[in-house]
């Protein structure tokens, strides 16, 4: 791995427990980085279904997914993350990747929220297969991203040990609030 930042380690680790070729999530597309990533990860035979509310997000992860050749192994969708149970079946998802915050480029007035962050997040764990990993990218400052952090890592600790694993990440040494990245495994 050559980068440490929070979105190339989460990659990184997500990598070592999904399968690849698998079904995933991409619960906050912005500008498609994650969603490319995913679409990687699906290869010949998988299928990535992205998540947003924010039309610059959609245009922006469609030109990079065509540029990339990956449109076809996509479903790039303009609805809330809290909807994802509308388009995927439960117990079917081999790993969701989330990165909280606003989308970088855009309105900074319109951020991921603390209340519909954690509802998503229920939602997820409920669409993942038993061995299904998900990912979360948690960046807290802003207007609401203390509170948002606060609420996602209370409802990740509250978890049933005995249907999840949750591993908790943490930038130590660095200073200003530094993003923390998350992973939930659903037991099988």
């Amino acid at each position: 791995m050559k980068s440490y930042q929070i979105t190339a380690w989460s990659h990184e680790l997500f990598k070592l427990q999904v399968t690849p070729g698998g079904v995933y999530i991409d619960a906050t597309m912005g500008n498609g980085y994650d969603t490319q990533f995913l679409c990687e990860m699906a290869g010949e035979t998988g299928k990535v279904w992205a998540f947003d509310i924010q039309e610059q997000a959609l245009k922006a992860t469609k030109e990079r997914l065509e540029k990339h050749g990956l449109l076809a192994k996509a479903e790039l969708i303009l609805d809330s993350h809290t909807q994802m149970e509308q388009y995927v079946k439960p117990d079917s998802v081999d790993g969701i990747y989330f990165n909280f915050g606003y989308l970088p480029g855009g309105d900074h007035e319109l951020a991921t929220k603390a209340d519909t962050s954690v509802q998503a997040v229920e939602t997820g764990l409920r669409l993942l297969k038993p061995g299904g990993v998900m990912a979360l990218c948690i960046y807290s400052g802003g207007d609401t991203g203390f509170e948002e952090k606060n609420q996602i890592l209370d409802f990740l600790r509250k978890l049933d040990s005995r249907k999840y694993i949750v591993i908790v990440n943490h930038y130590y040494n660095r200073e200003n609030n530094p993003p923390i990245p998350a992973f939930v495994v659903k037991k099988g």
